[in-house]
């Protein structure tokens, strides 16, 4: 029992280590992945410490983000983990002056090497998105908006403006792609 919950804990400060990033505190950003961790979320696709440097670019450009991060939900089988947790993602184009708040679920599996629990992939799904205006409405490109699932077209549209476009569609809440994600993880975490 001592152990489940010093994993669960482990895992807990985990996921809610992704504050680094919004503080920009990168070493301890990029030691919440194991060295072949990787990242599929919506401005970047590839091995983590490649997203860790893309986040200092973003970090010196007018977009801002922060992460709000629920409790962990985590499914064990010995040292490997499938871990879903509620989040929102804040964002803020200082320029537009618009911003956006969308809901997600971070997808996460995660393995016990040498003692700690770090992650080895992240993924995420889009629940739903709403624009923010800080100082005001102010008009959007409708057409490069609708070019995005509602779920996260806030999100995208801010990204895309900001010079981090969006490669492909990603997940949403009960889509295809989820469904598929779900089986990939459990097939995963059953081996």
């Amino acid at each position: 029992m001592q152990s489940y919950l010093e994993d669960r804990l482990q895992i807990t400060d985990l996921i809610t280590g992704w504050m680094h990033r919004d503080l920009g505190q990168w070493e301890q950003l990029a030691n919440l992945a194991h060295p072949d961790g990787v990242i599929e979320i919506t401005w970047f696709e590839g091995p983590f410490a490649e997203f860790v440097e893309g986040s200092k670019r973003m970090g010196k450009s007018d977009l801002r983000t922060k992460h709000l991060i629920g409790t962990p939900v985590v499914s064990f089988n010995g040292n490997k983990a499938v871990v879903e947790t509620n989040a929102v993602i804040v964002a803020d184009n200082v320029r537009l002056n618009l911003g956006c708040s969308v809901h997600n679920r971070f997808y996460d599996l995660v393995e016990k090497r040498q003692g700690l629990w770090k992650l080895i992939k992240r993924q995420s799904i889009y629940d739903m998105g709403s624009f923010t205006f800080p100082q005001g409405l102010v008009e959007i490109d409708r057409e490069t908006a609708a070019r995005y699932p509602r779920e996260y077209a806030p999100l995208a549209y801010l990204l895309d403006k900001s010079g981090f476009p969006l490669e492909r569609v990603f997940a949403t809440r009960g889509s295809e792609l989820e469904q598929a994600m779900r089986a990939e993880a459990s097939t995963w975490l059953a081996a």
